[in-house]
């Protein structure tokens, strides 16, 4: 399967802005089918790229004064199967753990596991340890928190959402990891595109956050949003919790003035030529904005 992922983004700046960008394809992805997954920039401005501690591809620039677009557009290959699941997936003994595993276990900014210790085994005990355990979390997440760009807020971690019973994709992400490490199971926070390929109301796609745990050996997608595996997730980055892997992270203001997103299905029949033609504009999509404020991720 051929989708065609994408973003333009569009901030102005009062004076010249550092920023760091984590808005590439995922280094575990394929190379693109067709395209340039590169972040171009409409500005004259030099884009640096670097990997980050997390292994995450990552880009430093120099934001001008006043407007300035940033996007990126290719068209890249899924096997267009839903998120694979292992109901009998087990859990680890910690000290049974990998090495490079053990950090998913501990709090984290956004993630205070050691805060909701005690709730987290009076809420999910009863489950048998492993994956069956592990959709019992977010079963409860789904259930109970109740998604809308109005409950987002920079500055929200786990526990908030917990007493707010409300959030974001990034909060329902925030809120399961921080019950699995609790209860002594790995987690760690992903986000990229998500098409709604297969879905009864298809759309352009967005960008989303999900979550990733550890049982047997690997490490498997959870998604407490919309609870049931999807086509079309295309990571872009992993880290602890939210605060390792932002967008866009700025050194001063800037006020963000539009953003759109588009993960669409392209017909895998196409010539080349046919394809050089389509990439030639960007596809038509939502601008993500509600009454001139800019939606959150």
């Amino acid at each position: 399967m051929l989708i065609r992922t994408g973003f333009e983004i569009a901030i102005d700046c009062p004076k010249p802005t550092p920023m760091l960008l984590s808005m590439y394809p995922h280094v575990s992805n394929a190379a693109p089918h067709f395209g340039s997954d590169a972040i171009h920039i409409e500005a004259p401005a030099t884009i640096e790229e670097f990997s980050d501690m997390f292994g995450n591809r990552c880009a430093r620039i120099e934001a001008p004064t006043g407007p300035t677009t940033l996007w990126s557009d290719c068209i890249v290959e899924d096997s267009g199967a839903p998120d694979p699941y292992d109901w009998n997936a087990r859990q680890h003994e910690i000290m049974d753990l990998p090495v490079e595993v053990l950090p998913y276990l501990t709090a984290s900014r956004y993630c205070e596991s050691d805060e909701l210790v005690d709730k987290a085994w009076e809420m999910f005990s009863h489950a048998a340890p492993g994956w069956a355990r592990v959709q019992a979390i977010s079963n409860w997440v789904n259930n109970n928190v109740t998604f809308g760009y109005r409950f987002a807020r920079p500055m929200k971690t786990a526990l908030d959402v917990f007493r707010e019973r409300s959030g974001v994709c990034r909060d329902f992400a925030h809120l399961f990891i921080t019950f699995c490490r609790a209860m002594n199971i790995p987690a760690r926070y992903a986000s990229g595109y998500l098409s709604d390929i297969g879905e009864s109301a298809e759309s352009p796609g967005d960008f989303c956050a999900w979550s990733e745990v550890f049982l047997e050996g690997k490490w498997h997608v959870f998604d407490p949003r919309y609870n049931t595996p999807r086509i079309g997730r295309i990571l872009m980055v992993r880290g602890r919790d939210a605060a390792d892997v932002a967008m866009i992270t700025a050194f001063g203001n800037y006020a963000l003035t539009l953003l759109r997103v588009w993960t669409v299905q392209v017909d895998d029949t196409q010539s080349y030529d046919q394809l050089t033609e389509m990439m030639r504009s960007r596809p038509d999509s939502e601008a993500l904005i509600l009454d001139g404020i800019p939606r959150p991720i």
